[in-house]
């Protein structure tokens, strides 16, 4: 996370090869992961949980205040990505028609407190998937009217954005991914950070009036430097971003992008400060964190609720 060399600059630092002690977690187990993972088989149910291998299933799929990660619209994206593990495909299979009911039913079988309803990208739908996500917050809100939604959408805007919020989600999350040095060689090259910020500000536009929160997520450890981490942070701020996630770069494969740092603890600690002090109203910021992070979405799922409540109010004084 230093600036690099001017030698440095010249050409890419060499991948990093050993994990740090820091970044090894236990196998998930127990009752309640088994219960998890029986039912979202049984209800065929993607997750990122699993799709995406989080380090972090075990613990948010533990207790009696489980977290999840539902993937819609297929587990086959349009997109290129060099740091995702999901598959990739030019045309993926039609939307299940049936899926938005099942998604609905199972977060209200699970009874889940937050959820996070995310999907691949679906460029080869003319809405990109927004109606089909929409009828599942609406599923959601149907089975499930307690359960804080989260949608984690990819770069809608105009009228597949306005489609979505019209299902009145809670939270509002696109990651921009990587610092604007590195999309074009980390993201699918439809991708980039301004058109990531043209979501983000349309969303909180659009949706200020419903009280939505919105939320990014942004990876180090692929070679961006302490500025560009800053500066990234300085646009997300810009574009009034609500919550925001920070986290290492893990790569999935040997045929995805090398990590060519891993940010000590520290370090994220600093940063977690640093996004504080820029005035994001909430951050987590650690090795093992990701976009979809179990002590945030308790936060959020308070933040949330307290809003819900102002609004009820102010609507039973106005009435």
């Amino acid at each position: 996370m230093h600036p690099p060399s001017e030698e440095g600059l010249k050409s890419p630092r060499p991948a990093v090869q050993r994990k740090p002690a820091w970044l090894k977690v236990p196998l998930p187990g127990g009752e309640a992961y088994s219960r998890l993972k029986q039912l979202t088989s049984e209800l065929s149910l993607h997750t990122v949980c699993e799709e995406a291998r989080c380090p972090n299933i075990g613990e948010c799929w533990k207790g009696d205040h489980a977290t999840m990660t539902l993937m819609v619209l297929g587990d086959e994206c349009t997109r290129r990505c060099r740091f995702c593990a999901v598959k990739t495909v030019d045309r993926a299979a039609p939307p299940d028609p049936q899926e938005p009911a099942h998604v609905g039913h199972a977060v209200a079988q699970l009874d889940l407190d937050y959820v996070v309803i995310t999907s691949v990208d679906r460029d080869d739908l003319p809405d990109g998937g927004a109606a089909h996500y929409a009828d599942c917050v609406r599923e959601i809100r149907a089975r499930s009217g307690r359960t804080v939604v989260e949608t984690l959408i990819p770069d809608y805007a105009g009228s597949a954005l306005e489609t979505l919020l019209a299902a009145g989600p809670d939270v509002l999350a696109h990651n921009v991914e990587v610092v604007p040095r590195l999309q074009r060689r980390i993201r699918d090259p439809r991708c980039s950070f301004e058109r990531s910020l043209v979501t983000l500000r349309e969303a909180r536009a659009l949706g200020r009036e419903q009280g939505l929160f919105t939320k990014s997520s942004l990876m180090l450890g692929l070679g961006e430097t302490s500025d560009e981490v800053l500066e990234a942070l300085e646009l997300l701020r810009a574009a009034e971003v609500d919550f925001l996630t920070l986290g290492q770069y893990l790569r999935p494969t040997a045929q995805h992008a090398p990590v060519r740092e891993y940010v000590t603890p520290e370090r994220f600690a600093e940063l977690e400060q640093v996004g504080r002090s820029l005035g994001f109203a909430y951050v987590a910021s650690g090795p093992l964190v990701r976009s979809s992070y179990k002590a945030g979405e308790f936060f959020a799922t308070r933040l949330v609720r307290e809003r819900r409540a102002e609004r009820a109010l102010a609507q039973r004084h106005s009435s």
